[in-house]
C-alpha cells in the first residue's frame, strides 16, 4: 500500500511555501470549526493536526511549520479554541508533527500507512511527555490518545487518503 509521490521541500524564500502554508492553515481552521460542532469534537478528532500533517508530508518542514504554528494563534485569536492555557502544548504537539511527517516522507519518499503511523506516533509520544512534564499531569497528557483515537484514526487513514488523492500535484 506504498504509493511514490512527489514531495517538496520549499525554503522560507519561496513564494510557494507561503502559498501552501496558508491552504493548509486555512483548513487548519475550517476543519476544526466544523469539528467542534459536534460536543467535545475538538477533542476526538483532533482537527487542528490534520492539515498539518498533509502540508509536512507532501511540502515539506517549512510548510509544516508555518503551519503548525499559525494554525492554532489564529484558531484562539479568531474562535478562542484551543484556549490561550493550552497554546503551548497544541502548538509544540503540532511543531512535533510537522518534524515527524516532513522526516519520514523525506527519508521514505512514498506515502504509506506505516510511515504515517509513524509520524504520528512520533509527536503523539513526543507530545505526550511534554505535555505531562509541561503540566505535571500524565491523565491529562494520555487524553489525545483515550479521546482523540478516532481524530488519530483519521489522520493516518484520512492523511493517507488525501495525500494519495494529490499525489501528482
Amino acid at each position: 500500500m506504498d504509493t511514490t509521490i512527489k514531495l517538496y521541500h520549499y525554503n522560507y524564500r519561496t513564494l510557494k511555501t507561503y502559498l501552501f502554508a496558508t491552504i493548509f492553515i486555512v483548513g487548519n481552521i475550517i476543519f476544526p470549526q466544523l469539528v467542534h460542532s459536534i460536543p467535545n469534537g475538538g477533542l476526538i478528532f483532533l482537527p487542528i493536526y490534520f492539515f498539518t500533517l498533509i502540508g509536512a508530508y507532501k511540502y515539506g518542514f517549512t510548510v509544516g511549520l508555518i503551519t503548525a504554528i499559525i494554525s492554532p494563534l489564529v484558531n484562539s485569536w479568531i474562535f478562542g479554541m484551543p484556549p490561550v492555557g493550552m497554546l503551548s502544548i497544541i502548538i509544540t504537539k503540532s511543531v512535533l508533527l510537522a518534524i515527524g511527517a516532513a522526516y519520514v516522507a523525506s527519508k521514505s519518499q512514498k506515502v504509506s500507512l506505516v510511515g504515517l503511523l509513524l509520524a504520528i506516533l512520533f509527536y503523539q509520544l513526543t507530545g505526550l511527555m511534554f505535555e505531562w512534564f509541561y503540566t505535571g499531569s500524565l491523565i491529562l497528557a494520555y487524553q489525545d490518545l483515550r479521546m482523540g483515537f478516532p481524530g488519530l484514526l483519521l489522520q493516518w487513514l484520512g492523511g493517507y487518503a488525501l495525500l494519495r488523492s494529490i499525489q501528482k500535484l
